[in-house]
């Protein structure tokens, strides 16, 4: 088998009303999602999806005509453009969507198959009123959901800790409790001023009276030596890592021992095939892997198959916020929108590949550039 042509493919779903996104200073009108088809001899294609692909025209050569299979090749050269051009990682995710179905097999089989299923946290993006994140949080309970994630934006973390408290006597102990700080990385226009380690102390000590399961991004990223010294600070779960693009970023948190939540996105940082090795690494040291899982559908699926073969956590990220973000809109172009159980649990598909399929009348509606078509000679 040989890969013949690649193409990438962008799409925009209009959004009425608007998604109040809490790390953004105006509300989103539109969701864009990009897709990249790897094409074969053998007339199969995997397909992924995530970041833009930007940078990666002028280098399909270095991929067609080579055996999809190759993955570890494949994953090198990924790694490279990255280096240089951009994170072209969705190239990662359509090659193990290839192999899965060139074997007949899901992903998470070909990846160590520990588990059909885990248990997903509903992850918040938008910043409500206590009343309101209480009511949704009552809302998750009767969905099935054992965990969700509230996020934190405000000014003042005063606000947010009030938030927190709502939710807790809401729910009572029905529902474990995260909290997203976002104060790994920033947005483009943003240049607030982050946690420092004394803040980010205050806050894990208040959250720790909350019985709060994890604070995620509690300090900038690439605060390696801040995490470690906050782990030891406090009895509440340090996450991170879920923007930190390298993989010897996560040796070195590894070896400081950084965090005890290890989130890196197979959409945005390494693919599966690096990501992988940086989740075996961690859960070696006595962490935990639960990756980040915000881009959409097929990715959340990807980091599913990934965390399903080989993370002993017991929660994986849902991004769902209903009625703001649902399922409708992060799967606009899949056929089948994916949703948790009445237990909680997202299930793995059984298909082969990443085990979806594309909705074909969205693609047409939504679909804004062709961005690029490689083929063998």
């Amino acid at each position: 088998m040989k890969i013949t042509s690649i193409e990438i493919k962008q799409y925009l779903l209009p959004l009425e009303p608007a998604f109040k996104a809490a790390w953004d200073p105006n509300p989103r009108k539109k969701f864009a999602s990009t897709l990249v088809y790897v094409h074969t001899d053998e007339g199969i294609t995997g397909i992924g999806s995530g970041d833009l692909m930007t940078g990666f025209a002028g280098h399909e050569h270095l991929f067609i005509g080579q055996d999809p299979f190759a993955i570890e090749r494949h994953s090198q050269i990924i790694d490279n453009i990255d280096f240089h051009y951009g994170r072209c990682w969705p190239l990662d995710l359509a090659l193990w969507d290839l192999m899965g179905k060139a074997t007949g097999q899901p992903v998470y089989k070909l990846l160590g198959g520990r588990a059909d299923k885990i248990l997903a946290y509903a992850s918040s993006g938008e910043l409500v009123e206590p009343e309101v994140r209480a009511e949704r949080a009552l809302g998750f309970i009767e969905q099935g959901f054992k965990a969700m994630k509230i996020r934190f934006h405000h000014k003042n973390p005063k606000d947010d800790i009030k938030v927190v408290e709502a939710v807790r006597k809401a729910v009572g102990d029905k529902l474990e409790i995260m909290v997203d700080a976002n104060q790994g990385w920033k947005m483009p226009w943003d240049t607030e001023r982050t946690w420092d380690l004394k803040t980010a102390h205050q806050v894990a000590k208040e959250l720790e009276k909350l019985n709060v399961f994890w604070l995620e991004e509690p300090l900038p990223s690439h605060d390696f030596r801040g995490l470690a010294k906050l782990r030891e600070m406090v009895g509440i779960r340090i996450a991170g890592g879920e923007m930190n693009r390298n993989w010897y970023d996560f040796r070195e948190m590894n070896h400081l021992g950084s965090l005890d939540v290890y989130q890196p996105d197979v959409a945005l940082s390494g693919g599966i095939t690096q990501v992988k090795k940086i989740g075996e690494m961690v859960q070696a040291n006595g962490a935990w892997f639960s990756p980040h899982t915000w881009t959409n559908g097929i990715g959340l699926l990807a980091n599913l198959h990934l965390s399903a073969a080989i993370s002993l956590c017991p929660y994986l990220e849902f991004p769902y916020d209903p009625p703001a973000w649902t399922a409708e809109r992060r799967d606009f172009v899949q056929k089948e929108k994916f949703m948790v159980d009445s237990d909680g649990y997202l299930v793995v598909p059984q298909k082969p590949g990443l085990g979806f399929e594309l909705d074909e009348e969205a693609l047409d509606r939504y679909e804004i550039n062709h961005v690029y078509v490689g083929e063998s000679s």
